[in-house]
């Protein structure tokens, strides 16, 4: 049997949206020889209580540096969230990481900001998501 690679990722998304970030995490989870490390920061994490801006958008940066790929909800909020933007511009201007745009469940459109940055885009199913990933890293 081969072995399967472990990939670093970095799932980005809006703590509102606590959700489907778990939905997804679930995706994942249940994709046969498929394997991951999640680098993201859950509403749980202590970096969430950042003192300020700059320290937040540091750990979210450190995050980073060790994945393989970033993944992002591409719903429409995405378009208008600040620090989802951040997350792009570390992945694409501070690292050069491959971003994976996830379509949420049921969406007729996507943020075109995600959308433009991604270098795949991958339905709201685990084979599309996977089969995204791999494609990327």
């Amino acid at each position: 049997m081969l072995a399967v690679k472990t990939r670093n990722l970095f799932i980005s998304h809006s703590w509102s949206y606590g959700d489907a970030y778990d939905k997804l995490c679930g995706l994942l989870d249940a994709a046969p020889n498929f394997e991951y490390r999640n680098y993201s920061v859950p509403k749980d994490d202590p970096v969430h209580d950042a003192d300020n801006m700059q320290e937040l958008y540091d750990a979210i940066k450190a995050k980073v540096a060790f994945c393989h790929a970033v993944l992002i909800m591409a719903g429409k909020y995405a378009s208008y969230s600040k620090w989802i933007q951040r997350e792009i511009e570390i992945a694409t201007g501070d690292y050069d990481k491959p971003v994976v745009a996830v379509c949420p469940w049921g969406a007729k459109q996507i943020s075109t900001v995600v959308q433009a940055a991604a270098d795949k885009v991958a339905r709201w199913n685990t084979k599309s998501i996977v089969s995204a990933i791999r494609e990327v890293c």
